[in-house]
């Protein structure tokens, strides 16, 4: 969690950058911003750091070839977080490395913000920490303003709405031989090839493999497990695997730490289909070299997340919704040969 109660905003550099594709250039300044109140300083706090708040994930930096220092994000962070006086000339080899990777035509021109942030806190540790942020998309503002005894309307064009922040990135410092501690921000438009500049080719990222990332993974392995693989192998209704998905999230809602052997034996319990899923399991860690182990600590934060997408509603036809929460004992298939349809029996004590 990244909190910025005690934080200050120390430095800003603000450059322009293009898309190559579109023969857009980019433009540098020549030296960081004046911030001349107080005003414009909390502005830019919060249109900066709010939206890291309800962040969880935590990456490192990383380079395909295994070589950290390769990496031109860890290369130039490192370059002003060890000396701050170099900040600027940073901000702009940033901005540069940006352009560079800005090929595909649907990625959108905007400015470059690179700021270095004092004292603010990931996982309760106040760090320094660079910030970098894009604003692609502009908008129109009303102005409302008292004249000549009543009131004027104007406006202004290609104006950044602070609560709405395109890209982002904080890189802390902390863990510099790991790649920093790294939290992202890409509300992507232009579709997935555009999207992957940011996280995958400006700022290379990897999942840092911690309690959170472990109990998200685990839970989008058993719920492709049971939505995608089971068929392959068993005959179950719809029900039957909301069941199974109903069961392994009161698992995790109830349980501090994971354990495979007994989520196993607990959720799914038949021996066929627990030598499945683990066989699945290994097969995502070999696939995406991301191994989670059999036991871990389990993350609140990712049980809520995950539950969002963890559907227990049972579809028929456009007619019907069955939202299954409890025990699937209580409803029973079949087929009714007069009218050529199938049929659910629901058994309950009242109505609510």
């Amino acid at each position: 969690m990244v909190t910025f109660f005690e934080a200050s905003l120390d430095t800003i550099s603000v450059h322009h950058v293009g898309n190559q594709s579109q023969n857009e250039m980019y433009s540098l300044s020549d030296a960081p911003v004046e911030l001349k109140d107080d005003i414009i300083p909390n502005l830019l706090m919060q249109y900066f750091l709010k939206p890291f708040e309800k962040v969880n994930e935590v990456y490192h930096l990383m380079h395909s070839s295994g070589d950290l220092a390769l990496n031109e994000l860890h290369h130039f962070a490192t370059m002003a977080f060890e000396d701050k006086s170099k900040f600027h000339e940073a901000s702009e080899q940033i901005a540069k490395h940006l352009y560079k990777v800005s090929t595909h035509p649907n990625i959108k021109g905007g400015e470059l913000y690179v700021v270095y942030f004092n004292s603010v806190q990931i996982e309760g540790n106040p760090l320094d920490a660079i910030g970098i942020f894009k604003s692609e998309n502009k908008e129109t503002y009303l102005k409302v303003y008292p004249d000549k005894g009543g009131f004027a309307v104007d406006y202004e064009q290609d104006a950044i709405n602070i609560n709405k922040l395109d890209k982002g990135v904080l890189i802390f410092n902390i863990e510099k031989e790991n790649g920093y501690k790294v939290v992202v921000i890409d509300k992507t438009t232009g579709g997935q090839e555009a999207a992957v500049y940011w996280k995958d080719e400006f700022l290379q990222l990897k999942v840092r493999n911690d309690s959170y990332n472990q109990t998200s993974n685990t839970l989008g392995i058993y719920k492709n497990f049971v939505t995608q693989k089971l068929d392959d192998e068993f005959e179950m209704s719809k029900a039957d695997k909301i069941d199974l998905l109903n069961r392994s999230m009161k698992y995790f809602k109830e349980k501090e730490t994971f354990d495979l052997d007994e989520f196993s034996e607990e959720v799914i319990s038949n021996p066929e289909a627990i030598a499945s899923f683990k066989n699945f399991k290994n097969q995502y860690e070999e696939e995406f070299d991301s191994p989670i182990g059999d036991s871990f600590e389990i993350s609140g934060n990712a049980v809520k997340k995950q539950a969002r997408i963890y559907k227990s509603v049972l579809k028929l036809d456009k007619n019907f919704h069955i939202y299954i929460h409890g025990d699937n004992k209580l409803i029973e298939k079949g087929f009714d040969d007069d009218k050529a349809m199938n049929y659910y029996k629901v058994y309950f004590k009242e109505e609510a």
